[in-house]
């Protein structure tokens, strides 16, 4: 009885709190501080901000917690900590900003906090990703009937894709690898470019088709697959193209190794985390010539989009191969004649995002996305040769919103490129290209001006003149 008391004394300051619209009000108001003073704020934290960091790391205390003070410390410790990703100079990954009416739509849905596994469960979020997949497929141009799951990223959304491939190619050999398991089952062949990102391979050592049974087809000096060099292709072969070399953004021949994969009985699934979105660009989709002639794709709202994060898609032509590769059962789970969404995804309780994604493409409308794309593209082309024109080499052929930057050796550019860091004008990463350090710049976010790009590039000079003279 005494534990009892214990818990309704708890629930009863819970429920107390969740009735003082002041809190709320103070969430508001440090949340509207933030995007007030995002735009100039340094893209990177200062020393300063990481170290009033070690507040947080402290015992969790016996006695509650008042919730002024816990707002507090997160907007007062926590906001100059973060990364001005929102902002219009971060280049670093292709994470994109947020569309205001998105965020907007975020705030409500976290107050509704939907679980989004069934219609009975969550009827607004059953029909908002009914109306979504159809959105997307008409947006992307994909056949129709094709099913989508909402997923957190790319890397589940990959999953999601090859396991559906992995066991689709083994039901038409015979095979049920959801009865029988993997052992003894036939051979399932990988064919993958060289430049496949790492999330395609920790997928598929998830899936137990391990990294040296791999077909690694050879890749061109854009790191696209050399459509001549792949290998013989038959009903047993993954074969898994990329829309979007994550640091050149070149694509691969979608038109020509796709009708090669039809033609085998092969299962094409493509990578397209940013890329894919140019399908929907009447000045880019040429680069996704073909592309709907896979079987999978996997793509990200929260890259090229500018949707909010975690807002990941899997694309599936098959709708039985996507379901039957993520089914599950249960006496008490309620299926419906609506939209059930679980069977399309590996989770069965997550959070309701298709809100912010149905209020993302809303805002933007077909029209808008087209024209989202086509200035990240342009944007892009500006800021290479912006530093072309100040003694940067340009590695890469600028086809979408990714761009390479090398200076005369690695040592050199390495330094250049932790200067640039430093400086927390901008934020840009680094990677390898033919064992060679480049600097990465990748354009996302609908915030980046001109402007911004200007900016940024006196950040780039600045720091190739103090490395020439270290």
């Amino acid at each position: 009885m005494e534990q009892n008391k214990d818990s309704k004394i708890v629930s009863d300051r819970l429920r107390e709190e969740a009735l003082d619209l002041a809190l709320f009000e103070q969430a508001k108001n440090y949340a509207f501080d933030y995007m007030k003073n995002i735009l100039d704020q340094s893209v990177y934290p200062d020393k300063l901000a990481i170290d009033g960091l070690t507040i947080f790391r402290e015992p969790l205390q016996s006695e509650a917690g008042n919730p002024y003070d816990i707002l507090d410390r997160l907007h007062f410790k926590g906001s100059p900590a973060t990364v001005a990703q929102t902002g219009g100079r971060y280049f670093g990954f292709v994470n994109g900003g947020i569309i205001p009416a998105a965020l907007a739509a975020k705030w409500l849905a976290d107050t509704w906090d939907q679980n989004a596994a069934l219609y009975v469960i969550s009827p607004i979020a059953s029909i908002l990703e009914d109306v979504c997949e159809k959105w997307l497929i008409d947006l992307l141009k994909l056949p129709e009937g094709t099913a989508a799951g909402f997923v957190g990223g790319s890397s589940t959304a990959t999953l999601c894709g090859l396991t559906a491939g992995r066991n689709y190619l083994l039901e038409q050999l015979g095979y049920d690898v959801g009865k029988q398991g993997l052992f003894g089952a036939p051979e399932i062949r990988v064919v993958l470019g060289d430049g496949a990102h790492s999330t395609i391979y920790k997928a598929l050592s998830v899936l137990g088709l391990g990294s040296e049974r791999l077909i690694r087809v050879p890749a061109d000096d854009q790191g696209r697959m050399i459509a001549e060099a792949v290998p013989e292709l038959d009903n047993q072969t993954l074969l898994i193209l990329q829309a979007g070399n994550v640091n050149s953004g070149a694509f691969d021949n979608f038109e020509a190794l796709c009708q090669r994969a039809r033609n085998a009985g092969s299962w094409v699934h493509v990578d397209g985390a940013f890329g894919l979105w140019t399908s929907a660009s009447e000045e880019l989709n040429s680069l996704t010539r073909g592309v709907e002639l896979a079987d999978s794709w996997s793509v990200d709202a929260h890259k090229t989009l500018n949707a909010p994060y975690d807002n990941g898609i899997i694309l599936c032509k098959y709708r039985d191969a996507l379901t039957k590769a993520l089914h599950m059962t249960g006496s008490y789970i309620i299926y419906s004649d609506h939209r059930d969404g679980m069977l399309y995804t590996p989770d069965m309780s997550r959070r309701a995002r298709i809100v912010e994604l149905w209020a993302t493409l809303k805002s933007l409308g077909k029209k808008g996305v087209s024209e989202l794309v086509e200035d990240l593209h342009h944007k892009a082309r500006y800021f290479a040769k912006s530093l072309e024109e100040n003694g940067f080499k340009v590695i890469n052929d600028v086809c979408f919103n990714q761009v390479m930057i090398s200076l005369c050796n690695s040592e050199l550019t390495e330094k250049v490129l932790k200067l640039i860091q430093d400086s927390k004008e901008c934020w840009c990463g680094g990677a390898k290209w033919e064992s060679e350090s480049v600097i990465r710049i990748s354009v996302c976010s609908y915030r980046t001006t001109y402007e911004d790009i200007d900016r940024s590039v006196k950040a780039f000079i600045k720091a190739k003149e103090e490395a020439l003279r270290m």
